[in-house]
């Protein structure tokens, strides 16, 4: 009988097991993997969203091309589904994606009723400027943020919101500027023209010095010879790259007093003023791939210096720093000078001077045209103190914040 009763209990216990397994078994576990592997646009793309409960007063509809997902009650993502029309947008959506389709027109009938809207990205698409339907844009007042790049815009869409505060237009053909396509964007503080067909006459005349809000333009990868005029007090960011500058006037900066961060990489810089840097919030200066034969006065503002492949024999730290001034010591951390005529490191004038320097980046120098040279000292790293060493993480944890907060300056960020 004993052995009767073991034999009863064994299958008993083996039924209490299974459904111990079915009662644990989380089926969210299974299908999390397989949403973020279908959508995954929903977490990259959300830069103004914040996480919450779902408002239960916001209705649910949503165009049937596109994804609203609960967790983004106010966001419609219609990206990479090669849509060749623009759908009828929802009253209650602020974010709208729709880069990465075949769109090739943009009427004002798809935002009748899109007076929510705060950010549209149509990045990506096959958009030409004459099939933008004239005011579709303008009639969107609470519009801050609008991507145009990588279409096919031969000029900037006009009207424009006045709200509008970052317009990106970068990879496309615009190659006109008409003299009243920027009027009245009065709160606008990001520009993106890079990659475009601009010249100097276009930009000629006050198509940017009425914008005192704008903090940065970017005209990189176009075919400018010179400096472009007119531009606001306001600006802190200038992105002049892979352009054919060929000089910078006298006193330019001194019109830019709050400039933090230049870079004019790859023109054709022969020589620059000594004092054209010369203002009191410049942190960044990239002035790599050019002709420079000689340094130039550092103002004690700057961090980051980049000179690389440029021809520069001797760097003279005395032009760079004239003066020492004890209670007002320069910032400089990091020079990058590879690609140069250097034949010995920088002076050790340059650690009275630059007293935060803690990397020089030397790499290969040009001395000869057939081999390239290094010098015995690549790279220099001075040795910090534990104090310095202490600022100097709690500096790069900062950057990174401020990084991760602001993608200001990096245009093909977003």
């Amino acid at each position: 009988m004993r052995i009767l009763n073991q034999l009863l209990t064994i299958p008993l216990l083996f039924g209490v097991t299974v459904i111990c397994q079915y009662e644990s078994y989380d089926f969210e576990d299974e299908y999390d993997n397989e949403l973020d592997n279908e959508y995954p646009s929903v977490f990259h793309f959300i830069p103004n969203v914040e996480y919450a409960i779902p408002d239960p007063t916001i209705p649910a509809e949503c165009a049937r091309e596109c994804l609203c997902p609960p967790t983004f009650p106010v966001s419609m993502y219609c990206d990479h589904r090669k849509l060749q029309t623009i759908p009828n947008i929802p009253t209650h959506i602020r974010q709208l994606y729709l880069q990465y389709n075949d769109i090739e027109a943009v009427l004002v009938k798809s935002f009748v009723n899109a007076t929510a809207l705060r950010e549209i990205n149509l990045s990506h698409n096959k958009i030409k400027s004459h099939m933008i339907e004239t005011g579709v844009f303008a009639k969107l007042s609470n519009l801050v943020q609008l991507h145009l790049e990588h279409n096919l815009l031969e000029e900037i869409p006009f009207p424009l919101p006045r709200g509008l505060e970052r317009l990106i237009l970068g990879f496309n053909k615009i190659s006109r500027l008409p003299s009243k396509t920027l009027d009245g964007l009065v709160n606008l503080t990001m520009l993106d023209l890079c990659n475009n067909y601009l010249d100097d006459p276009q930009l000629h005349g006050k198509h940017f010095s009425d914008m005192k809000n704008l903090m940065q333009i970017n005209l990189c990868s176009n075919r400018l010879k010179s400096m472009p005029p007119d531009l606001p007090v306001s600006l802190m960011y200038l992105s002049l790259e892979n352009n054919s500058i060929a000089f910078i006037p006298n006193n330019y900066f001194q019109m830019l007093p709050k400039i933090i961060a230049l870079r004019m990489s790859y023109n054709n810089l022969h020589e620059v003023p000594y004092n054209a840097f010369n203002i009191s919030n410049l942190m960044e200066l990239n002035l790599g791939h050019n002709k420079l034969k000689q340094a130039f006065y550092i103002p004690r503002s700057l961090q980051h210096l980049y000179i690389e492949d440029n021809i520069i024999e001797v760097i003279n730290v005395t032009l760079m720093c004239p003066s020492i001034d004890p209670l007002n010591l320069n910032h400089l951390t990091y020079i990058r000078v590879d690609q140069n005529k250097l034949t010995a490191p920088i002076s050790t004038y340059a650690f009275f001077c630059f007293p935060h320097i803690r990397s020089i980046y030397y790499g290969e120098q040009k001395i000869s045209a057939s081999q390239p040279t290094q010098l015995k000292t690549p790279v220099f790293r001075r040795y910090l103190t534990p104090e310095e060493y202490d600022e100097a993480e709690d500096d790069h944890e900062e950057q990174q914040q401020e990084e991760r907060n602001d993608d200001y300056f990096d245009p093909y960020l977003y």
